[in-house]
């Protein structure tokens, strides 16, 4: 049944181009939903459902189109024999969402039509993961009825749901801020408006994503912990609202106060350390660093200026290459959020 409190359902028919019937908040009545349904006009033309997926990630799930936080969204793609065009990317992007994409085929190609089938593993490619529980074959139109309670199971198994879970609702990340005297108080305001900017690219939330911050010099202070803000707009303002400290550069003993300080209490998911200095630790890196990856903190070092690049791989995770970054200027530091964050999707889809 759909109601206010329980599923909410919408509805697009894939062609040529995809059409939205009606959005998640359109009908929240049994009654009124089936009437719904019932009035579809049948559009015809070319299967593209790549082109469907995709308008489903860009348009459906959006809090203005009704997708509700905390509620697990759930794409169910209903295909006859199969796809005119590629969904590897729109699939992708679904997942990357936050997206369950199911994939109910009916009626297989035959052999005959084989030939005509563009990417004859689109089912594996379409669904959230390929691990047999999000595709779902009926072998033809005739037999459907019989198959709806056990597909509407699988649609409601809640702990099944795997790609609810994304590295942009589910992570937690310290931010660990060199505030030694080489910094300067103009460019310290150029790395919080840097860690600002990697911040606001998650769905921070008390049921979402997580963020906290340390700076050191010789000394660390917290600045607020990973349980300290729950929403993004509180975490973002205590961010750019850091008082430079000013010092010298230990940044060994740093991530040893952050791994037992920030991370002793971090919730579920996983969890990254995002170091950003500007020059030479006078203490080991080393040690620190791969004491913290022990207790599962991926690390990603961020050197400006006159950082060395040993330590800087010195404390980052392996691979070296793509957990390391440079700028020699403070101002280039917005170019690497992009691929900072690309980053921390991928360790976290590979690890999970």
């Amino acid at each position: 049944g759909s109601d206010q409190q329980g599923p909410h359902v919408g509805l697009i028919q894939a062609s040529d181009s995809p059409r939205t019937e009606f959005l998640l908040t359109n009908y929240t009545q049994p009654k009124e939903l089936l009437f719904a349904i019932k009035e579809l006009v049948y559009l015809g033309g070319d299967t593209n459902t790549g082109k469907a997926i995709m308008h489903a990630v860009e348009t459906f799930f959006g809090q203005d189109s009704g997708g509700r936080r905390g509620h697990p969204r759930v794409l169910m793609v209903l295909i006859d024999g199969w796809p005119s065009d590629d969904l590897e990317q729109a699939a992708m992007l679904a997942r990357e969402s936050g997206i369950n994409v199911f994939l109910v085929s009916v009626a297989k190609p035959a052999p005959e039509e084989l030939a005509m089938v563009r990417d004859k593993d689109f089912v594996k490619k379409a669904v959230c993961r390929d691990n047999g529980f999000f595709s779902y074959p009926i072998p033809s139109w005739f037999s459907t009825t019989k198959h709806v309670k056990p597909l509407a199971q699988k649609l409601c198994s809640l702990d099944r749901l795997l790609c609810s879970k994304t590295c942009y609702n589910s992570v937690n990340i310290g931010f660990l801020v060199d505030g030694s005297s080489s910094v300067g108080g103009g460019n310290f305001q150029l790395v919080l408006d840097f860690l600002a900017a990697v911040a606001s690219s998650f769905e921070v939330s008390d049921v979402g994503a997580r963020i906290g911050a340390v700076q050191f010099t010789y000394d660390q202070r917290l600045e607020f912990g990973l349980f300290d803000h729950p929403n993004k707009e509180d975490s973002i303002t205590a961010l750019r609202r850091i008082p430079y400290m000013s010092g010298g550069t230990a940044t060994g003993a740093a991530i040893s106060y952050t791994t037992q300080t920030l991370f002793r209490r971090a919730g579920p998911g996983r969890n990254f350390l995002i170091v950003v200095t500007d020059g030479q630790s006078y203490d080991d890196v080393r040690l620190p660093a791969a004491a913290a990856q022990t207790q599962g903190i991926t690390i990603y070092s961020v050197g400006v200026a006159w950082a060395p690049l040993d330590d800087l791989r010195a404390m980052s995770s392996e691979p070296k290459e793509s957990h390391t970054f440079f700028s020699r200027e403070f101002t280039g530091l917005a170019e690497l959020v992009p691929p900072l964050v690309r980053g921390v999707c991928k360790d976290f889809t590979e690890n999970n």
